[in-house]
C-alpha cells in the first residue's frame, strides 16, 4: 500500500464516510491536534524511561479512538466502521491514575514554572496541546456533532498531565519552581 495518493494535492481531504473536505476545516484541526497530542505523548513515553509507559501507551490508544471518531464525522459512520467509542470508564481511568500521583505529591500553593528535565517539560508540552486539542473540540462542537465525552475526556487528560508533569519531577527528584509575580 502507498502512503501518497495525490488525492490532497489541491487542499481537501476524505473523512473515514468519503465526504470530501477542505485540509484547514475545523473537523480536520481537530483530530489533527489530537495526533499531534499523540505524538507528543509518545516523546513523553519515551523520554519517561519507565516511568508510567503502560498508562500512557493507553492514553495513545485513546487518542487514536478519538481522532477516529472525529475522522468518522457523523455518529452512523462511526458505527458503521466499528470506531472505537470513549466512556466515563474510560474517564475515570485518568481520574484513578491522578489521584494515585496526586497522593504522592506535596500540596501545590504555588504556580511552577515548567521544566527541569526533558520529561518534565515534555509533559508540559503534552499538557498545553491537550488543552489546545479541548479547545478546537469544543469549537467544532458549537458547529457540528461531537460526542461530549470527547471534551471531558481531553479535559481529564490536561489535569492528568500536569499532575504526571510533577509526579514526573518528584520522581526524577527534580525541583519545582514556583512563579513569584512582581519579582
Amino acid at each position: 500500500m502507498k502512503i501518497y495518493t495525490r488525492t490532497g494535492d489541491k487542499g481537501q481531504t476524505s473523512l473515514l464516510s468519503g465526504k470530501r473536505v477542505a485540509k484547514d476545516s475545523l473537523r480536520i484541526e481537530a483530530y489533527g491536534t489530537i495526533d499531534e497530542l499523540n505524538s507528543h505523548i509518545g516523546m513523553l513515553r519515551d523520554l519517561s524511561g519507565e516511568l508510567k509507559t503502560e498508562l500512557l501507551t493507553d492514553i495513545q490508544v485513546k487518542l487514536f479512538d478519538i481522532g477516529s471518531r472525529l475522522a468518522a464525522g457523523t455518529a452512523e459512520t462511526a458505527e458503521k466502521f466499528k470506531v472505537p467509542t470513549t466512556s466515563d470508564a474510560d474517564v475515570k481511568e485518568l481520574e484513578d491514575a491522578m489521584d494515585a500521583m496526586d497522593a504522592e505529591l506535596p500540596p501545590m500553593r504555588n504556580f511552577i514554572l515548567p521544566g527541569g528535565h526533558p520529561a518534565v517539560s515534555q509533559a508540559h508540552i503534552c499538557r498545553t496541546v491537550c488543552r489546545r486539542a479541548e479547545r478546537i473540540a469544543i469549537r467544532l462542537a458549537a458547529e457540528e456533532p461531537v460526542p461530549e465525552i470527547v471534551v471531558r475526556y481531553l479535559n481529564r487528560l490536561s489535569d492528568l498531565l500536569f499532575v504526571l508533569a510533577r509526579w514526573t519531577g518528584q520522581q526524577l527528584k527534580v525541583e519545582e519552581i514556583p512563579w513569584k509575580p512582581w519579582g
